[in-house]
């Protein structure tokens, strides 16, 4: 599934160099609030008596553990695994559009 933004294609590429910019980091910060989202996810399972408090080393894995859910929702944000990045950019890309007067 491929998602399109209002700022992508011919018009912005006919435009200036800003709104591809723009939409980079558009994209890279809904990317990282996926993944954010994803990890308190992991952290709140984490914190209930199923989800693994008694592991195997103890207390002495958290660092480890926390390590390993940050890296595995940096992981599923960039693969698009939830599809809140994609979704997230797409709505905001609209409001930028509407807001400044470009079509997408």
């Amino acid at each position: 599934m491929t998602a399109t933004s209002p700022l992508s294609g011919a018009r912005a590429a006919s435009s200036a160099p800003a709104p591809s910019t723009e939409q980079a980091r558009l994209h890279k910060a809904a990317q990282g609030f996926e993944a954010m989202f994803l990890r308190q996810i992991l952290a709140m399972g984490r914190s209930t008596p199923l989800g693994g408090s008694e592991a195997l080393l103890g207390h002495q894995d958290d660092t480890f553990t926390q390590m390993r859910d940050e890296r595995f929702a940096e992981i599923a944000s960039q693969a698009g695994a939830l599809g809140f990045a994609a979704r997230i950019e797409a709505q905001l890309s609209a409001h930028i559009a509407a807001t400044t007067g470009t079509k997408g």
